[in-house]
């Protein structure tokens, strides 16, 4: 496997030892065996909890000198101890200037890089921090001696490691996540891409919920950065506290790791940090430098690491349909949302145009099913009656047995008017016009859909209706539409639904339907896609898209990670190896992904006239918002990428 570094990964680890309060020795040993563990799993950042080389729960033993020589041996010892190839950030307590603070240590290479205090002490309910520890609150610009260095101490520091990207880290220490400005903001507005919070946060009912979803995943989105967080565990005094070793990895908003609580032993969980998502995250969210623009932190850099040999290990989970919930509730979920989106869309366009009547073209497929089912959706939600959308059917030379009964049982099922108009003679009259000889090409292709594309719009005409559109978002990345024909609607409300969701959503339609359109629909949903276009001598379906362009399922995951993380074509591969290894083999991984950046850069031009349409994710390609792109731009540059086969 290629190296994930090269692609943006960075392997980084939460570690819960156990804890022997006061015991400054049998604790180093403990952080530097977990360490040494982290190391041979090729992490290179792990963070330690709150006070973890003296114990959090060591109480009025802070104040006494002996703990506080045994701190100094112990990180001494750390910084001999601890694997070279690894940054650590361990918790201890720290005198500076004869203040003794609660504060983080971060070693790199056999050395104390920097001292981090906590800024916000809790001194409420069960926490009384203030009686030993001084708020690191203002302090910037300090140094210690230590090992014969002077090591920079203060809130105003962030750390810079150059590996295989440029890695910048901020720390704050569990308290200072709870508070309404947290320092990790001002850390991520001052370019810190991964966040740590070193904490000792006891259990209550409900607490580790809330700790998960409202702080940490929250806080990760809120700065669009990864955040490790840990917790102290097993060992410390449960003398009116019990400590269950939480240990979480988010990634701008998601878990991409958590450490079940209450474990006997020591625990370690990694996780694989997107450093170049996140980069892309930041770069399209312009409110972020904003905001960035306008803090009035200002941070000392410093260095921890130089480049070193990265680990090939890589756990990540790459799911292959990133446009589905895997989990069947949210997926639920999800469908009902993004019916109520295009829903409320149509409605708003219909309201706009006196309530015009929806009009679809209805093929029987997978696109103009959904279509047909939202348009019903939205008249329902008017009190129209449902015969008040017009499904027209067009059969022409391509149209097979199976479509067509299921376009005739879906307007049934739905109490649709339907009706159904032959395009076989006017196609061939109007291909005898132009002089064609009406053998299958790319223009006996073509003609068929601008033919039916008229009779819609016609047919609205003569109903004061609205042609809706049928396009999904997978065809209009790749272009899978004819010009003029069915890339034209009065508004699309499929444009920002992808392929493999729009399966999904017919899917959820089925599942709360009547018996007679859950058949129809299960029918629809197992039918081949198809633009059914060349002639059918015997009624069935010949011509099927995904033998022509290739798998949906990868076209769907590559436009996801070249929008919404701007991927380059060298990690999309990457990237599908790890989602569908076992599935697609290489070749077709690599030939779609081919297909893909040929087809994507040669059709920006219908995308640049495409009808309006509701978005309903953060990948959309509407020219008036979410995509733009010179239309005469080429490809080269992205399929020189590709690695050599």
């Amino acid at each position: 496997m290629q190296n994930p570094a090269e692609f943006g990964f960075l392997r980084a680890a939460a570690a819960v030892p156990i804890c022997h309060p006061a015991q400054v020795s049998r604790n180093v040993e403990n952080i530097v065996a977990l360490a040494e563990e982290a190391a041979a799993d090729g992490v290179r950042l792990a963070v330690f909890p709150e006070l973890s080389i003296s114990g959090y729960t060591c109480g009025d033993l802070f104040l006494q000198k002996k703990l506080e020589d045994d701190v100094l041996r112990g990180a001494a010892a750390l910084a001999d101890g601890l694997p070279r190839s690894l940054v650590a950030v361990v918790g201890s307590p720290w005198r500076f200037r004869g203040m003794l603070f609660n504060a983080a240590l971060v070693f790199s290479h056999g050395a104390l890089a920097g001292v981090v205090p906590k800024t916000f002490l809790p001194n409420y309910k069960e926490f009384y921090e203030k009686r030993w520890f001084v708020s690191g609150a203002g302090m910037s610009g300090g140094e210690i001696e230590f090992g014969g260095r002077k090591v920079p101490f203060g809130t105003d520091l962030l750390f810079h490691a150059a590996w295989e990207r440029e890695v910048l880290f901020g720390i704050e220490i569990c308290e200072d996540l709870w508070v309404p400005t947290p320092p990790s903001s001002w850390q991520a507005l001052a370019g810190a891409q991964v966040l740590m919070n070193l904490s000792a946060s006891d259990e209550t009912i409900g607490k580790s919920d809330y700790r998960r979803t409202h702080l940490v995943a929250a806080q990760s989105a809120r700065c669009l950065a990864g955040l490790l967080y840990v917790s102290s565990g097993p060992g410390e005094s449960s003398s009116d506290l019990v400590f269950g070793g939480h240990a979480l990895i988010a990634e701008n908003g998601a878990i991409l790791a958590e450490q079940r609580r209450f474990q006997e032993g020591p625990t370690l969980i990694a996780a694989d940090l997107d450093l170049d998502r996140l980069g892309a995250d930041r770069d399209r969210t312009g409110s972020f430098a904003d905001a960035a623009a306008a803090s009035p932190a200002r941070f000392r850099r410093v260095k921890v690491s130089e480049r070193a040999p990265a680990s090939r290990r890589f756990t990540r989970r790459i799911e292959p349909f990133p446009f589905v919930p895997a989990q069947p509730a949210t997926l639920d979920a999800r469908c009902e949302e993004v019916a109520s989106i295009q829903t409320a869309g149509l409605l708003r366009r219909l309201r706009h145009l006196d309530k015009l009547r929806p009009v679809v073209g209805l093929s029987g497929g997978l696109d103009s099913t959904l279509a047909a089912l939202v348009c019903e959706r939205a008249l329902a939600a008017q009190g129209f009656p449902p015969s008040r959308l017009l499904a027209v059917s067009m059969p022409g030379p391509g149209s097979s047995d199976r479509t067509r009964a299921n376009g005739r049982a879906l307007a049934a099922a739905l109490g649709a008017e339907l009706r159904e108009i032959s395009i076989a003679a006017s196609l061939a009259q109007h291909l005898g016009d132009i002089g064609h000889a009406g053998a299958p090409d790319r223009t006996y292709e073509n003609a068929q859909a601008r033919e039916r594309t008229q009779i819609l719009m016609d047919l609205a005409n003569a109903e004061a209706g609205m042609v809706v559109g049928t396009g999904d978002l997978s065809e209009i990345a790749l272009g899978w539409s004819t010009y003029g024909g069915d890339h034209l609607s009065m508004y699309d409300v499929n444009a920002s639904v992808p392929k493999t969701l729009v399966r999904q959503v017919v899917a959820w339609f089925a599942r709360r339907g009547s018996e007679d359109l859950r058949k129809v629909l299960e029918d629809v949903l197992e039918t081949p896609v198809s633009p059914e276009l060349l002639p059918t001598p015997d009624g069935k379906i010949h011509q099927r898209t995904e033998e022509i362009l290739g798998p949906f399922d990868l076209h769907d995951f590559y436009l996801y990670h070249f929008v919404r993380g701007g991927d380059p074509p060298r990690k999309l591969l990457f990237l599908a190896e790890q989602a569908f290894d076992g599935v697609h083999p290489e070749d077709v991984r690599r030939s779609t992904l081919r297909i893909f950046l040929t087809r994507f850069f040669a059709n920006q031009y219908k995308r640049n006239a495409m009808p309006d349409g509701p978005k309903v994710g953060t990948v959309a390609l509407s020219p008036r918002g979410d995509w733009r792109m010179p239309a005469d731009v080429s490809a080269e540059a992205w399929l020189a990428d590709l690695p050599e086969e």
